[in-house]
């Protein structure tokens, strides 16, 4: 039999990847003692076998399958003694120094066997099939453990560490089950310790549910708490697909996600640094300090190791950054951010200032998805025990001073006093493009409690104001997070400022 090509599965679950892999590339290197043959069904199965003493049956009676289709002898036994100690093999995998002395009818179920197998049931091979592995995350119990998860028809248990080695194995064998075993797995098992070797796990193999879910645990948990072993592990491909989002859920505002940024680019620089989250913020501060001291650019983004950076720190959103004076001196003090950036954004801002006092602008008309994506404030607070809280919004830098309160029942949005005499801008009717989202995480992140308005516009009259979400305080539990997005002005009204 010449180097048969492997059968291609292709699973109806499509957020499961079609298994075969570039870099899982393997092939048989000798195949000896075996003949071509043609059977039109699986009824014209010639071997027999007796196992310890049973009558004689065919293949298809021992295992009732038919080509293709999975089934197995379900017991303990079968794994033990066909499998662990390999009685009545008539077949042989060797690779990676190791020999296993299977069976056909097992091996059947992955697609990489099937084809080469199906052909040659009437006698054993008297040689072994050679499986040259070039993918090193493929070891020897990664293979034991999905040749020996034919032999059984529940899963074998699997650790979180050992997943990227078994779906390494399993996308060049093509056994479905394993497959969807340790995709489940990783669902299940998500957390400040896996998540991100999950999400390159499941983009290399394709496990699309996977890495959906991955990336929503990231950006519930970019922020809460600040975590040192999460920002070391956080690529800087994930981490621009992460600030660029409208759904990550920042902790305090814009400027917060800004500082979270230079801890993670000064745990890129020191990845051996050991320290609490304490004392992290501080370090990356000296660091650059130190760091622009002994330097001639203008900034550490126009310097050579930090070009690399710039997509990243270009998806903040700095407009609503520039209007709190304390974070500007910051920015400024870091000498991180290009002033190039800064001075097309004070510009900008302060043309939309202009027009929305000369033109009496009122807000928003519509839900422009375009603009919430790119352009939305983020914000969030926590709130530890039950009771009323009240935060302000920033939306007084557009003439409308907005103040969230938060009760034991719902959530209203109120018009600051403080504001209303001094701000020239402040009109009769008001348009507010918002969305809240309250959450509860349990230990490993995961929300178990959630509740979201979705995007909607409000309009405030005559001062008033409005409850935005209501909710039954004996469903809470705390400490709660909520998190929203603002939209005070609608470029799209504004022109070509």
């Amino acid at each position: 039999m010449g180097h048969g090509s492997s059968q291609v599965w292709r699973p109806d679950d499509s957020s499961l990847a079609e298994p075969q892999q570039p870099e899982c590339s393997a092939g048989p290197r000798s195949m000896s003692g075996s003949r071509k043959h043609k059977w039109s069904s699986w009824d014209r199965l010639g071997p027999s076998w007796s196992i310890h003493g049973s009558p004689v049956v065919s293949l298809q009676q021992v295992f009732g399958i038919f080509y293709g289709k999975k089934r197995k002898l379900s017991t303990k036994y079968t794994y033990q003694t066909l499998f662990l100690v390999g009685e009545d093999s008539d077949v042989k995998i060797h690779a990676l120094g190791k020999v296993w002395s299977l069976h056909k009818a097992f091996l059947c179920q992955s697609g990489y066997f099937a084809n080469m197998l199906k052909d040659t049931w009437k006698e054993p091979h008297s040689d072994i099939i050679e499986l040259e592995i070039k993918n090193h995350h493929i070891n020897i119990w990664s293979l034991d453990f999905v040749f020996g998860s034919l032999y059984r028809d529940e899963d074998l248990p699997m650790k979180p560490r050992q997943i990227p080695h078994f779906l390494a194995a399993v996308s060049l064998l093509q056994v479905e089950q394993v497959i969807q075993q340790c995709s489940e797995t990783m669902k299940k098992t998500i957390n400040v310790k896996t998540v991100c070797s999950y999400y390159t796990t499941a983009e290399t193999y394709r496990l699309k549910s996977v890495k959906s879910q991955c990336f929503d645990w990231l950006l519930c948990n970019l922020m809460i708490p600040p975590n040192v072993r999460l920002y070391r592990e956080i690529d800087i491909k994930i981490m621009y697909l992460l600030v660029s989002s409208s759904d990550l859920l920042v902790l305090q505002k814009e400027f917060d996600l800004y500082t979270t940024l230079k801890a993670w680019m000064f745990l890129y620089f020191n990845p051996r640094w050991k320290g609490s989250v304490n004392h992290l913020f501080a370090n990356a501060n000296s660091w650059l300090s130190r760091h622009m001291e002994c330097t001639d650019n203008n900034t550490f983004l126009e310097s050579e190791e930090g070009l690399v950076f710039q997509p990243v720190f270009k998806q903040l959103r700095f407009q609503h950054i520039i209007f709190d004076l304390a974070s500007m001196t910051i920015l400024e003090q870091d000498r991180l951010i290009p002033l190039e950036w800064l001075s097309a954004v004070y510009k900008q801002q302060w043309l939309t200032l202009l027009w929305v006092q000369q033109h009496r602008e009122i807000g928003p008309r519509t839900i422009n998805e375009k603009e919430l994506k790119g352009h939305s404030m983020r914000c969030g607070i926590r709130i530890n025990v039950d009771g009323a809280y009240s935060c302000k919004g920033s939306g007084c830098k557009f003439g409308f001073p907005l103040r969230i309160i938060f009760t034991n029942h719902d959530i209203i949005f109120k018009q600051s006093r403080q504001y209303h005499n001094d701000s020239a801008g402040l009109k009769q009717v008001r348009n507010v493009v918002f969305r809240i989202t309250l959450l509860h995480f349990d230990s490993d992140g995961k929300p178990t409690f959630s509740k979201t308005t979705g995007h909607k516009i409000v309009t405030f009259k005559n001062n008033e104001e409005k409850s935005v979400m209501q909710f039954n305080s004996n469903s809470l539990c705390f400490p709660l997070y909520l998190f929203c997005n603002f939209l005070f002005i609608s470029l799209a009204n504004t022109g070509n400022l």
